[in-house]
């Protein structure tokens, strides 16, 4: 499929990166219309994803009346903290209150990995350690190890805001060793558009991050004979 398509992307009140990176990754004449889920400064955890998820929620049901083609559930934590079934319940109920299909992006890292074959990587996140294990589980339930692994270990959304593209660049260089099949940056606020054509060309491995798997299977989404409409950044 090489049509054009209207995302709907749903991402936290405080990313500043998907927003500007999701259109990057589709069909030339895409376009989005983006809904910011208010959370508070401290990242999220066990305690505050009820209350989050609602009003993800409540918001999604605003795309019933629009011509958005998919909808985008960009927050990876949300998804990996609630376990892959609380994830696919969540991507349910909001294909339910918005009339759309939905991908998201916890579910997305693990569908593009298993359909790469990989089952062994190198992953780099923003989050507290906590956090981290929760989604080294939700990737171990989808049949991938992570053998090698560092974190930015962000304590607030204020710190996370300024991780650059060049410190998840070196990062991801830092971490990344020959066992590892490939390399996954995790979060849909780490910037990676204009880094993981070089990544992979220097690590030689395929490196696949949040924001981009997010994209190649809400283009998938919507059908499932047309190839997909996000564009071939990362040979897998």
């Amino acid at each position: 499929m090489t049509r054009a398509i209207h995302v709907g992307l749903m991402v936290p009140i405080n990313n500043t990166t998907f927003e500007r990176e999701a259109l990057g990754w589709l069909t030339p004449g895409s376009k989005q219309t983006v809904f910011k889920i208010p959370r508070g400064k401290g990242l999220l955890t066990p305690e505050t994803i009820g209350p989050y998820k609602a009003q993800a929620l409540a918001l999604g049901a605003g795309f019933a009346n629009t011509d958005v083609d998919v909808v985008a559930y960009g927050c990876t934590a949300a998804g990996f903290i609630d376990g892959p079934q609380g994830d696919a319940e969540l991507a349910r109920e909001m294909s339910r209150v918005s009339g759309k299909p939905v991908v998201t992006t916890a579910h997305s890292m693990v569908a593009i990995l298993q359909e790469a074959q990989v089952k062994r990587i190198g992953l780099i996140t923003p989050y507290l350690e906590a956090v981290n294990e929760q989604l080294k589980q939700f990737l171990l339930a989808g049949g991938i190890e992570v053998l090698s692994f560092d974190s930015f270990y962000a304590g607030d959304v204020d710190t996370l805001g300024r991780i650059t593209a060049k410190e998840v660049y070196d990062l991801a260089i830092q971490t990344m060793t020959p066992d590892c099949e490939a390399m996954f940056i995790a979060c849909a606020q780490l910037p990676t558009l204009s880094i993981l054509a070089q990544l992979q060309k220097v690590l030689g491995k395929p490196v696949f991050s949040s924001n981009w798997g997010t994209m190649v299977q809400a283009a998938k989404a919507l059908s499932s004979t047309e190839p997909s409409k996000a564009k071939k950044v990362v040979q897998v």
